[in-house]
C-alpha cells in the first residue's frame, strides 16, 4: 500500500492515545496517531517520525503519524536479524495498514492456489473476523477459511512480538478461532510492520494468557502465518515469511 504526501518530523510527546506533538520545520504541530497501542518503545522524545498530510483542509489535525525510526543499541543481538537489516529500523505504525497488506498478500502471494471468494469483515456468532476466504487447492478441493490479522510493531533484538500490551479483544479472537477450527480452516496472520526480525513469537511477558492461548490454538489446528514488510516513508509492502 502507498501513502500520499509524506513529511518528516521529530516526536515530542503524546498527550493521549490519539494525538502526538511533533516538530515540523521548527514548529510544533498536533498530529493524529494512527495507532492506539502503547508503542512506548517507539514514540520516544527526539525520534524521527513520518507523517502523511491529510487531503482534508478542514481537519483539526492535518497530519497522520504513520512510521517511526527506531534506533538500536550498540549491543543489539545481531544474530536474530536478517542479513542486510538497516538501522535505525523504520517501523510502520499505521494500525489500518495490516489488513490492507494482508488482503494484498492473500490475493497476490500465491500461498492460496485459486481464490474463489474473499470477504473482509466477516461476522460469525458474536465475533467479527478480518477475512473469510474460499479457495481451491491443487487437487481442486474446496477450502473455507476464517482469518484474523494482527499488526506487529514490537521488536526486541531481532525478535518480533505480539502484543505490546494486554489485549482482551485479541485473546477472544484466538479462543474463538480455536473453537471454529473444528468446522472451518482458521488462521492468524501476523503482519510484521518492519524489515529485519528473523523470529516471531507471542509476548509471554506482556500477556501470558494470550501467548498460551495462541500455543493451544496452533496445537488444535489454527494456522499461524507471519511475514515481514518492506517499509519506506511513503509505502509498506508484504515481503518474506518469518
Amino acid at each position: 500500500m502507498k501513502y500520499g504526501k509524506i513529511l518528516q518530523g521529530t516526536f515530542i510527546n503524546r498527550p493521549n492515545r490519539f494525538i502526538a506533538e511533533v516538530e515540523i520545520n521548527g514548529k510544533t504541530e498536533k498530529i493524529h496517531v494512527k495507532n492506539t497501542g502503547r508503542c512506548r518503545e517507539l514514540l520516544i522524545k527526539g525520534a524521527s517520525v513520518y507523517l502523511e498530510q491529510s487531503k482534508n483542509p478542514k481537519r483539526k489535525t492535518l497530519f497522520d503519524l504513520i512510521a517511526v525510526e527506531k534506533t538500536q543499541k550498540e549491543n543489539s543481538i545481531k544474530k536474530n536479524y536478517k542479513p542486510g537489516t538497516v538501522f535505525p529500523l523504520l517501523i510502520n505504525m499505521d494500525s489500518q495498514a495490516p489488513n490492507k497488506i494482508a488482503g494484498e498478500w492473500i490475493k497476490e502471494s500465491g500461498y492460496f492456489n485459486r481464490i474463489k471468494y474473499l470477504k473482509p469483515e466477516y461476522s460469525i456468532g458474536k465475533s467479527r473476523f478480518d477475512f473469510y476466504l474460499e479457495y481451491l487447492d491443487k487437487k481442486d478441493r474446496e477450502h473455507k477459511m476464517i482469518i484474523e490479522v494482527k499488526g506487529v510493531t514490537l521488536e526486541k533484538n531481532g525478535i518480533a512480538m505480539f502484543p505490546d500490551a494486554p489485549t482482551e479483544r485479541s485473546l477472544k479472537h484466538i479462543k474463538e478461532l480455536t473453537r471454529l477450527c473444528k468446522t472451518y480452516e482458521t488462521a492468524v496472520i501476523f503482519v510484521i510492520q518492519m524489515k529485519g526480525p528473523k523470529i516471531f513469537m507471542p509476548n509471554y511477558e506482556t500477556h501470558r494468557e494470550f501467548a498460551l492461548s495462541l500455543k493451544e490454538a496452533f496445537e488444535q489446528g489454527v494456522k499461524l502465518i507471519a511475514f515481514d514488510t518492506k517499509v519506506t516513508p511513503d509505502k509498506v509492502l508484504f515481503d518474506t515469511p518469518v
